[in-house]
């Protein structure tokens, strides 16, 4: 009875070691709760969900600049750390590469699916290189074609979603006048007149927007913008080169790739970056292949061809090539939210819009 009185009294009094006691619970209890929302927080993000910001124009009018994009690792399989650092910065252990594991995830990569990647052309472990977000176009074993702007996949036009937009050419008809804010007004965007060539206007939309513009009467002509149509001749000729493309074979895991001097400058990074070989071309049109003359390489992972939907300004399969498999990130699910830089507000219609 003598020390139950004793602590009683010594508690009503604010004795210092019961109160001490007391606020290091209360820490212990807060550590341990940001302990496990950190870890909870770190699980989601390498096993679940990522959210990303989109910086650029290139996938206009899908994404615009200010959307917040939430990610779903799920689908493709989360990808494993291929790195060691700290949880949600940018520090890391250099030259400490881990090996590439996927999980099994719900569903395949498909033709059209909008995803991010980590920017192949970077150095450094593959998990810490830049965030990049495009459309997929071509798959592992398609061949693919770009013939005046229009992307060909296996012989077949590829069916752009109704939000790609391009750039495209405008020639009034003579003595006729055309404002860009009458363009703008009708879903044109960057509306620009040519300094060189009387009622000639250049702007970017959609395939829809551009064919009601077509049917205006001050109109000319109305089609899709190339330099090619600026130049003639031989310079005609060399642009109209510069911008179609293919056919390129798209390789998958386990094709085996025969090498020509046509085609070796498009596989050069693939096969010495991403397969790891050593490769020399030689003067007789054949290569010296990890030591051994050859012409032939086997795959050993898939590789995706992804284009932006702001088809004329955005770097992608197009400027630095094929997406390997182990860069794939996850799939664009939904904005959630998005933030107009210019007018500096909250676009409020554009808030849970799936990514299509």
């Amino acid at each position: 009875m003598v020390g139950r009185e004793r602590k009683e009294l010594a508690e009503q009094a604010g004795d210092v070691p019961v109160q001490s006691g007391r606020w290091r619970q209360r820490m212990r209890d807060w550590l341990t709760a940001l302990g496990l929302a950190v870890a909870l927080a770190l699980l989601i993000r390498i096993f679940a969900l990522e959210a990303y910001r989109i910086p650029s124009p290139s996938m206009e009018q899908t994404l615009l600049v200010g959307d917040f994009v939430l990610v779903s690792k799920l689908h493709y399989g989360p990808r494993m750390p291929m790195s060691l650092g700290l949880p949600f910065t940018a520090w890391y252990v250099p030259g400490v590469a881990l090996p590439y594991l996927r999980l099994p995830g719900f569903t395949e990569i498909r033709r059209g699916d909008v995803i991010v990647f980590n920017y192949p052309v970077e150095t450094g472990p593959i998990d810490r290189k830049t965030h990049y977000i495009k459309r997929v176009v071509g798959l592992p074993g398609d061949t693919l074609w770009i013939r005046d702007k229009v992307v060909y996949v296996n012989g077949r036009p590829f069916p752009d979603p109704d939000l790609v937009q391009q750039r495209w050419m405008l020639q009034l008809r003579p003595g006729a006048r055309l404002s860009p804010d009458s363009l703008r007004a009708l879903g044109a965007r960057n509306v620009s007149r040519s300094a060189y060539r009387a009622g000639l206007l250049f702007f970017d939309a959609t395939v829809a927007v551009a064919r009601h513009i077509a049917h205006l009467s001050a109109v000319d002509t109305l089609r899709p913008y190339s330099a090619a149509a600026l130049l003639q001749g031989a310079a005609a000729r060399k642009a109209r080169r510069e911008e179609d493309r293919g056919p390129i074979y798209i390789p998958g895991r386990g094709d085996t790739l025969y090498l020509t001097p046509r085609t070796w400058p498009f596989y050069r990074e693939l096969l010495i970056r991403f397969e790891g070989h050593q490769i020399y071309p030689r003067p007789d049109g054949t290569f010296l292949i990890d030591g051994r003359p050859g012409r032939f390489c086997v795959i050993r992972q898939d590789y995706y061809y992804v284009m932006g939907d702001n088809r004329d300004n955005s770097l992608d399969s197009r400027a630095w090539g094929l997406v390997p498999a182990d860069h794939v990130v996850g799939k664009a699910l939904l904005v959630y939210l998005s933030w107009d830089p210019e007018q500096h507000r909250i676009r409020w219609n554009r808030l849970f819009r799936p990514v299509r």
